[in-house]
């Protein structure tokens, strides 16, 4: 077991804590906070213990100087601000002399946020790639690092793994409520268990997929994903999205042979097309066109996969039923949740699609639980593990800081 922020010395200490404050943003507002709000248990239980608090995160994808405007974390600095009701800093630097300076100066129960640390990947992917130089450095400025940051735990980053391999660390109340949910009500929860999976790209899930097929009873597939098994059984899907790799085809021909019993793909459409924004109509499977694209599932599909539902006693929702965001394709995801929500099964969701599309249509409260992870929640599930959080153990030895 990781060792935990209750179980860990940290009063009148300096804390390096990681979260995931990876908010949506546009022209500098936020859209949801609630990766904020879910950070403030373990920083007001930091500032009750009169430490020092130096918080890092990331923020998006920075491979261009002109990414790091829009991915600034000074945004999320002012409703931090806002949600703790006090005074805190913001360094615009990741790393610096005079930060040492600062941190020195910091008084117990002060807040510095650092800005994003993928600012450090324009010097050659040195977050991404776990530099050991910048690892010590964030390392050098604390006496304990607080690992809260689940949604980044299946990574081994230099703010993640690689900081905890040089000071006493432990996991924050985030991450710990985050395995011990996944724990009950999924990897030990009651079975049948079925996995409801979409998304736009295959390539990115079907080593999931792969291993997801050994452990639930039950997968209904969706989006572009449910396209590229649909085109391997020669099924026409128009101009719609999905993988042309051979490798991939050959993996997707495999998998239907050796679990199609356990595979539920859909069987009616909404669907767009290329040459007319306007155009918008149901079909069956069998009667797409060329130019058709498959934007939405049908009521047809709805009621096969709440057969399924009714099956099972633990539903896992990894992704929408189609494109969610454009209402016109929203009906098919809205059927869907409020199937879910009818049924009486343990309900639980982790990725960023399926919990915005479970927020917007307003059945939080119908989820058992709902993860703050996508990338990480899928590793956990599949493996059991989580690379990030590898460094964390009350039985490690902590290598010795040499700057």
């Amino acid at each position: 077991m990781f060792k935990t922020l209750k179980n860990t010395d940290i009063k009148n200490k300096r804390v390096v804590l990681r979260c995931d404050l990876n908010v949506p943003i546009k022209d500098g507002f936020i859209l949801d906070d609630s990766k904020i709000k879910a950070s403030l248990e373990t920083i007001n239980y930091l500032i009750d213990n009169n430490c020092k608090i130096i918080i890092l995160s990331h923020l998006g994808k920075v491979k261009t100087p002109a990414d790091k405007a829009k991915n600034s974390l000074e945004p999320v600095y002012n409703r931090l601000r806002e949600l703790l009701k006090r005074e805190i800093y913001f360094s615009r630097e990741t790393r610096a002399v005079n930060l040492y300076m600062q941190v020195e100066n910091m008084l117990p129960k002060d807040v510095l946020l650092l800005e994003n640390t993928r600012f450090e990947d324009l010097n050659g992917n040195l977050e991404s790639g776990c530099d050991p130089q910048l690892s010590m450095y964030w390392a050098s400025l604390c006496d304990v690092f607080v690992m809260d940051a689940f949604g980044t735990s299946h990574r081994k980053h230099a703010s993640t793994y690689g900081i905890s391999k040089y000071v006493p660390s432990c996991i924050g109340f985030l991450v710990e409520k985050e395995l011990i949910a996944l724990d009950k009500f999924i990897i030990n929860g009651k079975r049948p268990l079925t996995i409801v999976m979409g998304g736009a790209k295959i390539e990115d899930k079907i080593s999931l997929i792969e291993k997801f097929l050994d452990k639930c009873d039950h997968l209904l597939l969706t989006g572009g994903i449910a396209n590229t098994f649909l085109k391997v059984l020669n099924i026409n899907v128009g101009a719609s999205l999905y993988s042309k790799n051979p490798e991939i085809l050959e993996k997707v021909k495999n998998i239907l042979l050796n679990y199609r019993e356990k595979i539920m793909l859909p069987l009616d459409v909404v669907v767009a097309n290329t040459y007319d924004k306007n155009y918008i109509k149901y079909k069956r499977l069998n009667e797409l066109d060329a130019d058709d694209i498959i934007y939405d599932c049908g009521n047809k599909t709805i009621e096969r996969y709440k057969s399924i539902i009714e099956e099972s006693e633990t539903i896992f929702v990894n992704g929408t039923m189609g494109r969610y965001e454009d209402l016109r394709f929203a009906n098919g995801t809205k059927e869907f949740l409020n199937m879910l929500a009818n049924s009486n099964k343990i309900l639980v969701a982790g990725g960023g699609d399926s919990v915005s599309a479970i927020n917007n249509f307003g059945f939080k409260d119908s989820f058992t639980y709902l993860s703050s992870g996508g990338g990480a929640t899928l590793e956990y599930l599949t493996t059991n593990n989580l690379p990030g959080l590898e460094g964390i153990d009350e039985d490690d030895e902590v290598e010795t800081l040499d700057l």
